[in-house]
């Protein structure tokens, strides 16, 4: 059985959207698996999610979903034509490549976010561990979105982008049942790890509030959570 490490669910479910991500794949592709609590020191990549099959181990979402359609098969893409390919690695990229970092802000660097994320998170640490270690990562954090250029914005900035995808993400759904007809595809893992994280989250940011605004979208990241049994 194939073994998803991942960072825990803090939230009700797993609060990375990329470990998320994975688990909606998995259950949507119909692949039977366990999770467990990844460690990042033991992650060949330093990051989650992982998974072990067969002995074999594959790090970052990316390529293991390359992996399970090479051995498994593609359930959820395989129909697809080239032209609809295209398309959905361009939204998925969107998600993974700009939406994220509004996610990670509302979380890590928005004082609103981070008085309710950083107990959720950081709440089984000992003691001291409590005080000392969060503020670390945050700063950490706070360096990387410096550098990757969302940090250079205001606060209302970031958020407007974020709305931004996630109004795209509303105008492709339309009425449909999946975000690209009535069949999920793996564009589904991503958006419903991505929205789920957003809308079911207990923070309240610009981002929730604006995406809960989409009354198809609150009724996708309902679907897709029940696809999950979580």
């Amino acid at each position: 059985m194939i073994t998803l490490y991942h960072f825990g669910d803090a939230f009700g479910f797993d609060p990375s959207p990329f470990c998320l991500k994975m688990e909606t794949y998995l259950r949507l592709a119909g692949h039977p698996f366990q999770k467990k609590r990844g460690d990042l020191r033991k992650s060949p990549k330093r990051q989650l999610p992982v998974i072990e099959d067969d002995g074999r181990i594959v790090a970052d979402s990316r390529f293991i979903i390359d992996y399970l359609k090479a051995k498994y098969g593609d359930p959820l893409d395989g129909h697809l034509t080239a032209a609809e390919r295209a398309n959905l690695h361009a939204w998925q990229r969107m998600c993974e490549e700009s939406l994220y970092w509004t996610i990670v802000y509302s979380r890590w660097i928005d004082d609103t976010g981070w008085k309710v994320f950083s107990p959720l998170v950081f709440g089984f640490l000992p003691g001291p561990l409590k005080v000392l270690v969060p503020p670390l990562i945050r700063r950490r954090v706070a360096r990387t979105l410096n550098g990757q250029g969302t940090l250079r914005h205001s606060r209302d900035e970031i958020y407007a982008l974020g709305m931004r995808d996630v109004d795209a993400l509303a105008a492709l759904l339309g009425d449909r049942s999946f975000m690209l007809g009535d069949k999920p595809t793996s564009l589904d893992a991503t958006a419903g790890g991505w929205l789920i994280n957003i809308l079911h989250a207990p923070l309240e940011t610009p981002l929730k509030a604006g995406a809960a605004k989409h009354a198809n979208l609150a009724a996708y990241a309902d679907r897709i959570r029940e696809r999950l049994k979580v």
